[in-house]
Parts: structure tokens; C-alpha cells; sequence
């Protein structure tokens, strides 16, 4: 078929082309009609009773309903077995420290007088309580000596010298570190050396009492001594056959 022109010579393709259709009487395809939604899509419909604002309607189902308060809430929820509170079981290494430390600190919890390393040493007719307050560390100690390092006659010379010199100063609480002994052979050769100084001439008559310090200052390894501001006089001196000074406890 020969492509058809208008008068003013413009070209029209489809003028054949609608021609040709109604020749041939055909018909176009009426298009589907839509789908109707399935009973099971379709959204509800609300009840006229219902179309209120939504508001009202929550206020009128809380009707009658109480508010609970928080005190009761939080009472009232149920605490499980493992929640509750049982009685921490005492712990052996936390009491052990407590002990340590108060042993350390204080002296307190362990008998020192009943050890062998302790010694204790009063003048005839000293209060007992007297040398007890001193292990205990009532009296403030004033001065000390360390004789580690020394010879039994360095240590003598030492003693003396410091002895002496605390009198004067009129101090009355003082210590003397002789160390425990425990490189020696056979006995504690300073310590004893100590010992035998304070209770012969000259010093038995200006001490009141010695006895093993405490743990803090020294423990067995050293000795706190209380003097006397004046000499004991010759006929409260005299002591017993057995030793200068009234007691010893010691090994």
C-alpha cells in the first residue's frame, strides 16, 4: 500500500493504519476489570459506636481501675532464693590478718610471757603489775640503744655509757636492742650479757623492772628497762641468794 499524504503534503502514517483497522472490523481487547479484594484483606469496618476519638474510648475501658501505688508495686514483687541475703560465712584468712595486725600494733592475743625466748626481771618488792604495764608498753619509751654489730666489750661500754646518760637526763622508760641471738652457737650471748648487766652492780640499784618488748620495738630481741629517779638505798637493796632481781622468766 501506497503511504498516503495530505493536500498540504505532510506525511500521516497512521491515517492507513486506522483505516486498515476498520476494514478489517477489528475489534480491541476490553481490559480486565480490577480484581475485588479477597473477604480476608478487606480492613474491618469500625462500629459507628466506636468512632469516637480514641482517648474517650481508652477512658472508658480504664473505668473502675485503680492505680497501683509504687510502694506497694516494688513490695509486692516476689524476690528469688538467689536474692536474698544469707550470712557471709566468717573467712579464717580475714580473721587471721585481724589477729596479725592486732598482735603486731598491740601486743594482744598471744602470751609472750609463756614463750622461752621471754624475760622479765624485777627488784625485790616491785608490784607485779608494774612489769606487766611495762611489756604492755604503758610507759612511753624516751631513749634506746641498738648494740648489733658489737663485742661484748663494746656492748658493755655502750650499755654503761647510755644507762648513765638516760639517768642524768632523768629519763625512766628506756630500750636496748641486743638482737634475739640466733646466729650464736649455743645461748643468745648479748641478750644474756644484758641481762646479767642490769641486774649486778652498778645498774641493779637504779632499775625498777626489765622485761622482753613488744613485737613492734624489737619482740625477744630486745629489753625495755624503767629506772629509778633516785638509787635504791642499801637496806631495801639486799637481794635474794638466788638473783639480784626478784623474778626471771626466760629459757
Amino acid at each position: 500500500m501506497k503511504p498516503s499524504t495530505s493536500s498540504s503534503g505532510v506525511f500521516k502514517p497512521f491515517k492507513d493504519l486506522k483505516v486498515l483497522l476498520e476494514s478489517k472490523s477489528l475489534e480491541l481487547q476490553p481490559a480486565a476489570p480490577p480484581t475485588a479484594p479477597s473477604p480476608a484483606s478487606k480492613a474491618p469496618e469500625k462500629d459507628p459506636a466506636d468512632r469516637r476519638p480514641d482517648h474517650l474510648i481508652f477512658k472508658e475501658a480504664m473505668a473502675g481501675v485503680k492505680p497501683i501505688s509504687r510502694a506497694k508495686c516494688a513490695a509486692q514483687i516476689p524476690r528469688s532464693p538467689a536474692a536474698e541475703s544469707t550470712p557471709a560465712e566468717p573467712n579464717p584468712d580475714q580473721e587471721a590478718v585481724a589477729r596479725l595486725k592486732n598482735l603486731v600494733q598491740y601486743g594482744t592475743g598471744f602470751v609472750v610471757s609463756l614463750t622461752p625466748e621471754y624475760e622479765q626481771g624485777m627488784a625485790r618488792g616491785t608490784n607485779p603489775e608494774i612489769a606487766r604495764r611495762l611489756h604492755r608498753g604503758d610507759f612511753s619509751i624516751q631513749d634506746h640503744i641498738d648494740l648489733h654489730g658489737l663485742r661484748v666489750p663494746e656492748a658493755h661500754e655502750n650499755v654503761d655509757s647510755f644507762l648513765n646518760n638516760a639517768i642524768l637526763a632523768n629519763k625512766r622508760a628506756v630500750l636496748i636492742i641486743h638482737g634475739r641471738g640466733l646466729s650464736s652457737p649455743a645461748e643468745p650471748i648479748l641478750k644474756n650479757k644484758v641481762y646479767r648487766w642490769l641486774t649486778t652492780s652498778p645498774w641493779h640499784k637504779w632499775v625498777i623492772a626489765f622485761t622482753s618488748a613488744r613485737l613492734c620495738d624489737g619482740g625477744a630481741g630486745a629489753t625495755y628497762v624503767l629506772l629509778r629517779r633516785k638509787p635504791l638505798k642499801k637496806r631495801f637493796r639486799k637481794p635474794p641468794k638466788t638473783s639480784p632481781l626478784a623474778t626471771r622468766q626466760s629459757d
